[in-house]
């Protein structure tokens, strides 16, 4: 369930938003004694809390600190904003898999830290909100991955089929500070809030090193990076990248090349109408002035007419309509995407190897309706027919091994009994009941 807003922080944004879409050269100068309020600092807690994520680098959680009495937890961390006592603890920095290989570093800050960063996300986010680009569809309310991915779609099917797969390097790693300090300034001149920020940029990063020893890193040496994980980052990394969207719109790119930008969080695609070359060459240069790198393996040129292109877990290129024999445009779900849930689904069997079929089930059912929520745009079936193929002999295996059945078990585990009822979700299923609901409508 979704949190609500409370009526006065909504009115507060609102009126910031307002305030920044009529008046675009406005600087906001009184910013930081919002930050400050009650009311939003309590509402900035009840987010991260609903948002959940393990403690920090002080170990504390959500239950200790409301069992010790959160408000006066909360108080605590007013007066010290109040009083500019405040200080960010270190970063705990932990590694998750990367799906192409490798590992990604995540920062978690302290819980403290979170709801000081979620109140200044609350309050300066209407303000950029009102300034972003239409063109960039990360982090953002009311828009999401999929709204990208139909946008990508509609320009491939307008003819804009000579495509820039752009890749930045470790952008979140490498946003410079001080240029990322000037481009927030141009909309907040309150010193405090720029401080604040400042702060956050620069807490230092708490790891282990091999003999599992504490080591801290970064700290006021630090001068590019906002960590993932960190509430903030992602309005940061949104504000550092629309200098590029801004100047794309301002120079009247789009037009003189005949190109289309759409980008999330830190991957885009540019779309053209046969300037692909021109278009990158210049986003290299344009990069390279923001201090950001493009990765040279893996930004490429296509043409989506002939070769296919992924881009936020889908793959966008021809197809052919076996029955007609036409050749079209397609979206559908990557083999890489297939590929992860599939393994994903391996590893949950074999963590509930002994437990009840019904938590088993329970568990991958979990896996299968986000995945295909996420996955529901475009040509689905082909996918969603590999993932059911997989599932039914993936539960006939691990139903064979736990009953010691040494055939494949097509007749004794059917179809109708692995997906039926409180069995497996099917997502043949789910495409049906989808198109049945699209429809009605």
């Amino acid at each position: 369930m979704r949190l609500a807003t409370p009526i006065k922080v909504r009115t507060l944004q609102r009126k910031l938003y307002v305030k920044a879409k009529s008046e675009p050269r406005f600087r906001f100068y009184s910013l930081y004694d919002k930050i400050c309020r009650e009311d939003v600092l309590a509402h900035a807690f009840a987010v991260a809390r609903a948002n959940g994520g393990a403690p920090g680098v002080d170990g504390a959680t959500f239950a200790q600190i409301e069992a010790g009495g959160l408000e006066g937890w909360l108080r605590g961390l007013r007066e010290d904003l109040r009083s500019r006592g405040y200080r960010p603890d270190a970063v705990r920095r932990v590694y998750i898999p990367k799906p192409g290989g490798g590992e990604r570093p995540l920062g978690i800050p302290t819980i403290r830290d979170r709801v000081a960063q979620t109140a200044a996300m609350i309050v300066l986010s209407p303000i950029f909100e009102a300034d972003f680009a239409d063109a960039m569809y990360g982090y953002r309310p009311r828009r999401s991955a999929q709204d990208a991915v139909a946008a990508v779609h509609t320009a491939l099917r307008e003819g804009y089929t000579d495509v820039v797969d752009a890749d930045l390097s470790r952008y979140f790693d490498t946003i410079p500070h001080a240029e990322l300090l000037r481009a927030v300034a141009q909309r907040v001149s309150d010193g405090k809030v720029l401080h604040l920020i400042r702060l956050w940029l620069r807490a230092p990063v708490e790891d282990r090193d091999e003999a599992g020893r504490r080591r801290k890193t970064g700290g006021r040496s630090s001068t590019c990076g906002t960590p993932q994980g960190g509430v903030v980052s992602p309005l940061l990394a949104n504000i550092y990248f629309h200098r590029f969207l801004r100047a794309w719109q301002e120079r009247r790119i789009g037009e003189k090349l005949q190109a289309k930008v759409v980008n999330y969080a830190d991957d885009f695609v540019i779309l053209c109408k046969g300037t692909a070359p021109d278009a990158l060459a210049l986003t290299r240069r344009w990069m390279a002035a923001l201090k950001l790198t493009l990765s040279e393996e893996k930004t490429t040129v296509r043409d989506a007419r002939r070769e296919p292109f992924d881009f936020l877990g889908y793959t966008f290129g021809p197809q052919w309509h076996r029955p007609s024999g036409r050749r079209f445009l397609a979206v559908m779900p990557s083999r890489k995407s297939v590929a992860r849930l599939r393994e994903r689904v391996r590893e949950t069997f074999r963590r509930h190897i002994v437990a009840p079929w019904e938590e088993v089930v329970d568990a991958v059912n979990r896996l299968l309706r986000g995945w295909a929520n996420y996955f529901s745009y475009g040509n689905v079936t082909r996918a969603y027919w590999w993932v059911d193929a997989f599932m039914l002999e993936k539960a006939r295996r691990f139903l064979g091994r736990r009953h010691k059945i040494y055939s494949r078990g097509t007749r004794l585990y059917r179809p109708e009994r692995i997906f039926g009822h409180k069995g497996l979700v099917q997502l043949a299923d789910v495409a049906r009941r989808r198109r049945h609901s699209h429809a009605l409508a």
